[in-house]
């Protein structure tokens, strides 16, 4: 497997996340997204949507969207699953990883500050507001789920890791990367800490990627 990244992308650290867990061997491929690679026309033949991850396994077009990837790498290496069997325990599973990739995630992408600050000539400092306000949101959502829900255990979704606990670690690493308090949020907390003391996702960190800041 090939697959396109970026130190810093959230996407880009739950798929590495998975394939560590898994045990697949992929080669990542870093774009300098502060330099526009992502907006050269060779990547945008790739991913039209000039975002990362884009992955590549043997002939036929890149997988993208980190979620429908890590379908694809549970479909195809279901050992060690990172998804319940049981359909009730599977959805909320994925509804809480949803939370994360598809509702908060998105609201603060490069992209989106970029955009916001140019047309609408947002400050810097303002802007950080606008990502802090969404990651509370995110982090908020998820505290008063688990905390509170029968179904979390160890991790997100019971007492193993599942898509839930990617989305979730890679939200919390970026806290510290916005300045985000964490203190409101004890039991994200407690689950991104055991995460993270595991080495598949200490070796997915995206400061352990090339070209992250030392």
């Amino acid at each position: 497997m090939k697959m396109y990244g970026n130190w810093r992308s959230a996407a880009a650290f739950r798929v590495r996340i998975a394939l560590n867990l898994k045990g697949i061997a992929c080669e990542e491929i870093f774009l300098d997204l502060d330099a526009g690679d992502q907006h050269k026309p060779d990547y945008l033949a790739i991913n039209p949507q000039a975002a990362v991850p884009a992955l590549f396994d043997g002939d036929g077009p890149p997988l993208t969207q980190s979620l429908a990837i890590l379908d694809y790498l549970e479909d195809l290496h279901p050992e060690p699953a990172l998804l319940p069997s049981e359909p009730k325990a599977r959805a909320r599973a994925r509804s809480l990883a949803q939370v994360v990739a598809c509702d908060t995630h998105p609201l603060y992408v490069p992209r989106v500050r970029t955009y916001l600050m140019s047309a609408y000539d947002i400050p810097k400092d303002q802007m950080m507001g606008f990502v802090r306000h969404w990651f509370e949101t995110g982090l908020k959502t998820l505290e008063t789920r688990l905390a509170n829900e029968p179904g979390t255990g160890r991790y997100a979704q019971g007492d193993a890791i599942s898509h839930a606990d990617l989305c979730l670690v890679s939200l919390w690493v970026g806290t510290a990367i916005f300045g985000v308090e964490t203190a409101p949020y004890p039991t994200v907390k407690r689950i991104a800490e055991d995460c993270l003391s595991q080495e598949a996702f200490a070796k997915a960190h995206p400061l352990r990627q090339p070209g992250a800041p030392a």
